[in-house]
């Protein structure tokens, strides 16, 4: 299956972004132990490149390990050589022809129409809807209207409720950083974050 595939199939996608690296492993295990599957491990994070390494090594294909906030050529290489099969970006980024040219999967961040044919015309996988906290999910289906075969994934924001519409509207998935995550990957509680795993798995179920 293509990474699309499986997103559409997992329907939820972890964001870790953390400030403590032994913090950010656990949470990613912690999240995959109740069942999240796709996670995006961002270039923000503190120590961001072992925090990849330690969990790609650590959870092998139970996880599908992408690295967000990739900006730069130099960046699509680091990820890549620490464990990401994808690579995630804010906006439309150098990075993003490295990554095509290498056959890399690419979620590219847009949010505006032109930026969305932009990102198309670039050849990435799926359009990252970004930031969707004040757009609502109308947002999504209008712009299905004139890119009916794009994969969207709205990030920014989204809870549980959110998710679910978002989903309806015909988003193929949603991206979730801290109202799943807490501060978890601070150090935060970790069985917080798992009763909050298990809430927004339910809510993105068909």
């Amino acid at each position: 299956m293509s990474l699309i595939e499986d997103l559409a199939a997992d329907r939820l996608l972890a964001i870790i972004r953390g400030k403590d690296v032994e913090a950010s492993i656990a949470t990613a295990i912690a999240l995959v132990d109740e069942g999240v599957r796709s996670m995006e491990i961002s270039l923000s994070s503190a120590d961001a490149l072992t925090v990849l390494s330690e969990v790609s090594s650590a959870l092998g294909d139970r996880v599908r390990l992408g690295a967000g906030t990739v900006l730069t050529p130099a960046d699509v290489d680091a990820a890549l050589d620490n464990g990401a099969t994808y690579i995630v970006t804010p906006a439309i980024a150098p990075s993003i022809s490295t990554a095509v040219d290498r056959g890399v999967p690419v979620l590219c961040g847009a949010l505006t129409p032109t930026e969305v044919l932009t990102a198309i015309d670039a050849g990435v996988d799926a359009v990252k809807l970004f930031p969707v906290s004040s757009m609502g999910s109308r947002y999504v289906k209008d712009l299905r209207a004139p890119f009916p075969r794009t994969p969207f994934i709205p990030v920014g924001g989204v809870g549980t409720d959110e998710a679910a519409r978002f989903l309806a509207d015909g988003a193929v998935a949603v991206g979730v950083a801290s109202p799943l995550l807490g501060d978890a990957a601070n150090g935060g509680d970790l069985d917080a974050l798992r009763e909050r795993a298990r809430r927004f798995l339910k809510a993105v179920q068909r």
